[in-house]
């Protein structure tokens, strides 16, 4: 009997490669698979974490571990193209923007305006750039303080400080059942627990966030109210209401995160209980991906322990970000950039709604993202497999579910980064591929 793991891989990778495993099928458990070939569990676990580094399978949460393959894809109608085209990460992308950043920071080629930048940030810096970004954010709805203002090195960072500053170690964090993925290595980082609240049309139930802190008390909740990752949905007035309601009764301080917030006119939960919500930005998506600077605004009452979390967590913003950031907001670079963002995501919606006609996509016609719910035939693993295979990156929706075995079966489709023509070439080979894999009824539950 084979029993090094590394023979193991090679016996897999050999009937992957001769076709005795086809593209799609599922591996037995790793428990089972232990079992079969009489070796221990951590062995077989060392099998499944070599076939994953390997690409010869996917994992999907809740369901198993499938077969990437290397089964030839149908002929599809569609050009082919060389490379990689990018629907797996979410950076809002103008082809013109990186020339809008260059004029405005055209003056910084002088030694002095650069000295300036790159000077440590002191308090003094802290407050004039709360000032700039206050008087940015700034809204008919809502105003922030500029000295509840903080920054960090990035939106997720801000998260990661929020969360550390609420919530103990060992202490449970509410989120969304399908939410950021990103949340669950801060969690783990930061020894928390996840706890999944249910979600319907309007995004997070209210009740069902009673419901699980009585059963366990919850230190806090972290959400997105506008234009949630990855479904896309934003809070009816009603749903907001309840939820601040909820969490006033039950003393939960809300982590809200706006980071696609800059798409819409949607005021924030802090514009009607500042006091209950740390209010979460940034600038990478809003601006460019280098651009990194995180923003907090919190209730006075917390400001000191964030500040602390920024600082012990080694999450302060640079120099040089904080500067580039503030030169944006204060120019009008970031207020144009804004503008030609939000047109733009709605040219990219009408080419997923025109390439995607007759499939079941759930999107906010604002938003850079949008979610495909799979017709019979297809597992999102799968799909997400064979469409790398055709040279487009996808997610499943596995790398947003909290809790395992609760995964649609759906994948999500960022936008924002492939010019309009590649977004097009893509979704139409896309749906190709959909089309001719649920007519040859290959991939099966």
């Amino acid at each position: 009997m084979v029993t090094s793991y590394t023979a193991l891989v090679d016996v897999i990778a050999a009937d992957i490669s001769a076709g005795r495993l086809k593209a799609g099928e599922r591996l037995p458990p790793q428990r089972q698979f232990a079992y079969e070939k009489g070796i221990a569990a951590s062995t077989a676990a060392r099998v499944y974490a070599e076939l994953l580094l390997r690409g010869l399978v996917i994992g999907e949460v809740g369901r198993g571990t499938f077969v990437a393959g290397q089964a030839q894809l149908p002929a599809l109608p569609v050009e082919p193209f060389d490379g990689r085209i990018d629907l797996e990460f979410n950076f809002p992308s103008l082809p013109d923007q990186a020339g809008l950043i260059a004029r405005s920071l055209a003056g910084w080629q002088q030694p002095e305006a650069l000295g300036a930048a790159l000077a440590p940030v002191t308090q003094r810096r802290l407050a004039e750039a709360g000032r700039v970004s206050a008087d940015f954010f700034a809204t008919d709805h809502w105003r922030p303080r500029p000295e509840n203002l903080l920054f960090a090195g990035s939106g997720r960072q801000s998260i990661a400080a929020a969360v550390s500053a609420l919530v103990p170690v060992g202490g449970r964090l509410a989120v969304e059942a399908l939410t950021y993925p990103m949340i669950k290595g801060i969690a783990t980082r930061l020894g928390l627990t996840l706890v999944p609240i249910a979600m319907d049309k309007d995004g997070i139930r209210p009740d069902a966030l009673a419901k699980a802190h009585r059963a366990t008390s919850l230190s806090a909740v972290y959400l997105q109210p506008v234009i949630q990752n990855p479904l896309g949905r934003t809070m009816s007035k009603a749903r907001r209401e309840e939820l601040l309601r909820v969490a006033s009764k039950l003393d939960l301080m809300i982590v809200e995160d706006r980071i696609y917030g800059f798409l819409t006119d949607e005021p924030p939960l802090a514009a009607e209980a500042e006091e209950r919500t740390i209010l979460i930005d940034s600038l990478s998506k809003r601006l460019a991906p280098g651009i990194a600077v995180g923003f907090l605004h919190a209730p006075p009452q917390w400001r000191e322990r964030l500040a602390v979390a920024v600082r012990t967590g080694s999450w302060s913003v640079t120099p040089l970000a904080l500067a580039t950031g503030m030169h944006l907001l204060a120019d009008g670079t970031a207020a144009e950039i804004t503008r030609r963002k939000r047109a733009d995501a709605g040219v990219r919606q009408a080419i997923v709604a025109d390439c995607l006609a007759g499939h079941r996509i759930e999107a906010d016609p604002r938003s850079y993202h949008a979610w495909l719910e799979l017709p019979e035939g297809w597992r999102a693993e799968a799909l997400t497999a064979a469409a790398a295979r055709a040279g487009i990156a996808i997610t499943p929706a596995s790398a947003f579910a909290i809790a395992p075995g609760h995964s649609p079966n759906a994948v999500r489709l960022a936008l924002g980064l492939p010019s309009h023509a590649e977004l097009r070439q893509a979704l139409m080979r896309l749906a190709a591929l959909l089309a001719a894999r649920a007519e040859e009824a290959d991939v099966t539950e």
